[in-house]
């Protein structure tokens, strides 16, 4: 025998019994997208490496360890699977002009790719939605994308985020704390990790996000970015607080949230659960004004963020929330040259008349029809036999009720169905 193929380590199936809780989710989500004016753009899983090495940032995790990268060999083009959405989505607002017409609220939604170490809620093909607010300048459109994530979990069923916000401010601002951090650091250098010492002189902000428990009190004595603030970051971030205070949103400022990619700047913010274990945060973004420009646009405003589909659909099944998945209305099983003719011309009429429906295959008694009528979930069973094709009737018996069997026409049958 052939040896099995198997799927990548940590790219997963979605099988059919699973499909039906993304379904209900992606339903969701591209409703409460509607419901805020935001438009779909889709762009390709493949992009050059470096639109990520520039928009990203070289000292990352994200470049460093874990982008799938490669040589097209055709051509000798350096490609990546894209680690996150983002930048693909700015470069195509760039490439295709879109913000000629003015500002622009988009989303996307679909696989992203990073290599490292499988776990629950973290793999190395996942699922995002991203929601990018590109040409918007002030902290007004910061808080409607906190808003309308807080409505999100509301819709999806889920409870119990925690949001922590905060703010890395102006680049000039990030300038000056840059400093201080660097000689703050330089002062513990015996102290702190290998990564840490690697990190002071190219992104020392990155450092005060380490998880080495060693390093905490060591960080939590480093200076405050939120102390360097220039009064114009200042005031956009004390805007965004008054505006989710009366939108009743509850929030913790985080004086150390950092973001794992450099775009960002000023609002940083995230959603994050303690049901998931180490895998805390299950929503994350902020501001990146930079972003446009540095990707080779003319400079504008942005912020977004971007959600992880897989540990939200776990979040959802943790909090019990209610998925409907759809079941047939009509299972139809025959026997009968003539019976095999009319049941589908039933089953496309009733399908014409918006009815969802199953007509069996692969022959069998009708006592193993209905057994596999009543298994599909099905309401009702249609069951024609010659007789009932001659007479243009169907036998309706209703699954679910205990009711008798009774031969109809097809009008009845779809008169009943839409009641």
């Amino acid at each position: 025998m052939a040896k099995v193929v198997k799927a990548i380590r940590g790219m997963n199936d979605i099988l059919p019994d699973e499909a039906h809780t993304w379904h209900f989710f992606e339903h969701t989500v591209q409703k409460w997208l509607n419901m805020y004016g935001y438009r779909n753009i889709r762009t390709p899983i493949v992009e050059q490496t470096d639109l990520f090495v520039r928009s990203i940032g070289e000292v990352t995790d994200i470049v460093e360890k874990e982008m799938y990268s490669f040589v097209d060999h055709l051509n000798n083009d350096s490609l990546a699977l894209r680690p996150e959405g983002t930048a693909s989505c700015v470069r195509a607002v760039i490439e295709h002009n879109l913000l000629y017409g003015g500002p622009q609220r988009l989303y996307y939604s679909g696989p992203m790719f990073r290599h490292e170490r499988p776990q629950k809620g973290r793999y190395r093909q996942f699922h995002q939605v991203g929601v990018e607010a590109l040409g918007f300048s002030g902290p007004d459109i910061d808080a409607e994308l906190i808003i309308m994530c807080a409505r999100l979990w509301k819709m999806l069923g889920i409870t119990g985020l925690r949001l922590e916000i905060g703010t890395l401010g102006s680049a000039e601002s990030r300038a000056v704390h840059r400093a201080r951090l660097i000689k703050y650091f330089e002062q513990h250098v015996k102290q702190i990790d290998e990564d840490a010492n690697r990190r002071l002189h190219t992104n020392p902000l990155r450092i005060l996000d380490s998880k080495n428990p060693e390093m905490q009190s060591i960080i939590a004595g480093a200076p405050k970015l939120i102390d360097d603030l220039d009064e114009s970051s200042r005031i956009h971030f004390e805007t965004l607080q008054h505006i989710l205070r009366e939108q009743c949103v509850d929030f913790e400022v985080n004086p150390r949230l950092v973001r794992g990619l450099d775009y960002y700047n000023r609002t940083v913010f995230e959603w994050i659960t303690d049901k998931l274990g180490a895998q805390g945060a299950v929503c994350a973004g902020g501001r990146y004004d930079g972003l446009i420009e540095q990707v080779g646009g003319k400079s504008a405003p942005a912020c977004g963020f971007a959600m992880g589909v897989e540990r939200l659909l776990a979040l959802m099944q943790q909090c019990g929330s209610e998925i409907t998945h759809p079941v047939p209305d009509i299972y139809i099983a025959y026997q009968g040259e003539l019976a095999m003719d009319y049941a589908w011309k039933a089953a496309e009429f009733l399908r014409n008349e918006n009815c969802y429906v199953i007509l069996h295959c692969g022959g069998g008694s009708f006592k193993s029809q209905m057994k596999k009528a009543d298994a599909s979930g099905a309401r009702y069973a249609l069951v024609i036999g010659d007789d009932e094709a001659k007479a243009q009737e169907v036998s309706l018996k209703p699954l679910r009720e205990a009711i008798d069997q009774a031969r109809v026409s097809l009008n009845v049958v779809s008169e009943l169905i839409s009641t």
